[in-house]
């Protein structure tokens, strides 16, 4: 029986794959065993403090410490140095998310801003070490979530959110209401990351 082996590379790339799968899954049954929620009138953290809090938190929980193990894999390929930093820093975002829920609002607050911001941050980094044209892709989709975030953090300070329980709606995030505005930063961002994987998964090594 042969054994299979696979490389450092190609582990990170399936914990990666794995990390994106199984949040994009359990987000959706969160929402929907979530009474009355709404994707473009509730914050994406209303699932961390509903009905389905367990899943939602156990989810994201486990999207840091995948993209954890992975980036740890990485850490002596060379060309990554600066992408693994990013990720590692999105993971701590990710599994602060987790353990503080929106009830907790300064922790939360920063721990989904730096999961956000610094996920942009990795796709748009990761031009350096992808061949054309997923890096031209990578960039795009960095700047979606990177912009995103931009409008739903003037969103957030104009309609008063910052200190209200509630999700206010605002111009800013264009119609989509602040749920809807939120999946428009995460969404690129996750879809870089599972075609990062892909690239991990499928790379020749030398």
């Amino acid at each position: 029986m042969q054994r299979m082996c696979y490389s450092k590379g190609k582990m990170a790339g399936l914990l990666f794959l794995i990390a994106v799968t199984q949040f994009v899954l359990c987000m959706i049954i969160a929402e929907t065993l979530y009474p009355g929620y709404s994707v473009s009138a509730n914050y994406i953290s209303d699932l961390g403090v509903g009905p389905s809090a367990i899943i939602f938190n156990s989810s994201v929980f486990l999207l840091g410490l995948l993209l954890l193990a992975g980036t740890y894999l990485q850490r002596h390929t060379p060309n990554l140095k600066t992408l693994n930093i990013l990720l590692l820093l999105m993971a701590a975002g990710a599994m602060g998310v987790g353990i503080f829920t929106k009830d907790y609002t300064l922790p939360h607050g920063a721990a989904a801003t730096a999961a956000f911001f610094f996920a942009g941050l990795s796709a748009i980094t990761s031009f350096k070490v992808l061949p054309k044209p997923f890096s031209l892709i990578s960039i795009a989709l960095g700047a979606m979530t990177i912009t995103a975030l931009s409008l739903f953090s003037m969103g957030m300070l104009t309609s008063g959110s910052l200190t209200s329980t509630t999700a206010n709606n605002s111009t800013f995030y264009l119609g989509l209401g602040p749920g809807g505005m939120e999946r428009i930063i995460i969404y690129p961002a996750l879809m870089w990351l599972a075609a990062f994987a892909g690239h991990l998964l499928t790379k020749q090594e030398k």
